[in-house]
């Protein structure tokens, strides 16, 4: 680079004031009544993805665990020992031992502790997130809920119409929407500077290794009649709930809802069709109701015009993870939250002036990186590096984004949550907002069993 800038010292030296940029979402919720004092917070749910949530707030300054929730004793009193164990790890940073009261009844936590929260997370499955959504709103408290919002559209639709009956906040789990890296994306590299110019199409996917089941020794197991009392056949069900149909709603809203929501939000637009094709194809049906492998296609219409996106979710490989790229004419924008892949890559054949934009952003306006450098190949016959590459076609050079992402992926969306209760920000992923999603991933499981190309009416986004 010229004046002897290079990537690290760019990178360095923007760091700060891209952040300030990038810190400036959309929001479409308004903020609660200030509370300066601490939050006291309950938990519902504390398998897999509670505790991915528990671990990304538990240190967080002025935040309380007060009440854990789950069916499964094993669950609940794995998150009762933690927080009653890990700040004496650290006794200079945390001056107080926590006292986490255990309910396997969300009820009754509510009954006993509603008094002493300000707001519950919820992380259990799909088919419950209604039922306790509502009633924690009814009880006066701030929910966090995970995505996807429910298994049916009409209890995230109940969702919607309980927060704006009560009035008290709910965040539903995108989390993308409060990465900081991927706020810089929308607002500055779309919105502000169209870096990529119009967008024409978008291709995204959610690879996963192939998986057996999830099991947990017998000394574990709740009883049968505990199981049947809250609707699971037995412990293969209540550990991979989201393969069943009566829980959940499979890969494509359980992973896919991530980056259709992407796809929705960087858009500004929800799809106005969609096809798409899938099946169980590898797993056994009895146990995998859901399809393991989804292809969907979308149209949608934006301000800029129409575009077509293409989504897919493996579970039977992880070849290139996970990401959405956004194609412009006039270059290419991936996001991701696999570190280090969030990039723009500038379209080498377009004219001058496209050419000069890119320069710009990198030397005048410090809006992207500069390209990382290519690795030259070695022509083994010449031992030359210049003509090997003449024969392929050219990469485009890679432009990283100059905004640093170094937290647990959910814990910026937690500390929006909490910031969000004490007055000082909007939610980045309310309800009303997050619905559309809701509404987009289902339809694609109805498109695959319809074997046709499906619509969306307007009047489905709204509730």
């Amino acid at each position: 680079m010229q004046d002897g800038l290079n990537r690290r010292d760019f990178l360095r030296s923007t760091a700060v004031a891209s952040a300030g940029l990038a810190i400036a979402p959309k929001v479409f919720a308004t903020a609660a009544k200030p509370k300066t004092e601490d939050i006291n917070i309950g938990i519902i749910g504390v398998g897999e993805q509670g505790r991915v949530l528990r671990d990304s707030y538990h240190d967080m300054p002025g935040i309380n665990m007060k009440a854990v929730c789950d069916i499964w004793d094993h669950n609940r009193g794995m998150t009762e020992r933690y927080f009653g164990k890990y700040p004496a790890n650290n006794p200079k940073k945390y001056a107080k031992k926590y006292t986490v009261k255990g309910y396997e009844d969300y009820k009754e936590m509510l009954e006993k502790e509603k008094k002493n929260l300000d707001a519950v997370i919820i992380a259990t499955p799909d088919s419950w997130h209604e039922e306790h959504a509502v009633a924690c709103l009814k009880a006066g408290l701030h929910v966090y809920c995970e995505k996807e919002m429910s298994n049916t559209i009409e209890g995230a639709r109940n969702m919607v119409k309980a927060q704006k009956e009560t009035g008290k906040l709910l965040q539903i789990g995108h989390q993308r929407r409060s990465n900081p890296q991927y706020i810089y994306c929308k607002n500055i590299l779309l919105d502000r500077d169209n870096l990529i110019g119009r967008i024409t199409t978008v291709n995204g996917q959610w690879n996963r290794t192939m998986r057996p089941d999830l099991t947990t020794p017998p000394k574990y197991h709740m009883a049968p009649e505990k199981l049947a009392k809250y609707g699971y056949k037995d412990m293969h069900q209540l550990l991979n709930w989201r393969w069943y149909k009566k829980f959940g709603g499979g890969p494509i809203v359980d992973l896919g809802s991530h980056q259709i929501d992407v796809y929705n939000w960087f858009l500004e637009a929800n799809p106005i069709s969609v096809i798409a094709s899938g099946g169980t194809d590898f797993y056994e049906k009895k146990t995998h109701e859901w399809y393991d492998t989804v292809m969907a296609i979308f149209e949608y219409q934006t301000k800029q015009g129409k575009v077509r996106a293409f989504y897919q979710t493996l579970t039977t490989n992880s070849s290139n993870g996970f990401f959405e790229s956004f194609l412009g004419v006039e270059g290419t924008l991936v996001t991701s939250e696999s570190e280090g892949r969030s990039a723009a890559y500038p379209e080498r054949y377009r004219d001058k002036d496209v050419v000069e934009k890119w320069a710009k952003y990198v030397l005048d306006k410090k809006v992207l990186a500069p390209p990382e450098e290519e690795k030259k190949e070695v022509d083994p016959k010449t031992e030359s590096t210049e003509d090997v590459r003449s024969v392929k076609s050219p990469t485009p050079p890679k432009h990283g984004i100059p905004v640093p992402m170094n937290e647990k992926a959910h814990t910026p969306h937690l500390r929006n949550f909490f910031n969000a209760i004490r007055g000082k920000e909007k939610l980045n992923c309310p309800a009303d907002e997050a619905y559309a999603c809701a509404v987009v991933v289902h339809k694609v499981n109805e498109a695959i069993e319809a074997e046709k190309k499906l619509t969306f009416s307007p009047k489905e986004f709204k509730v």
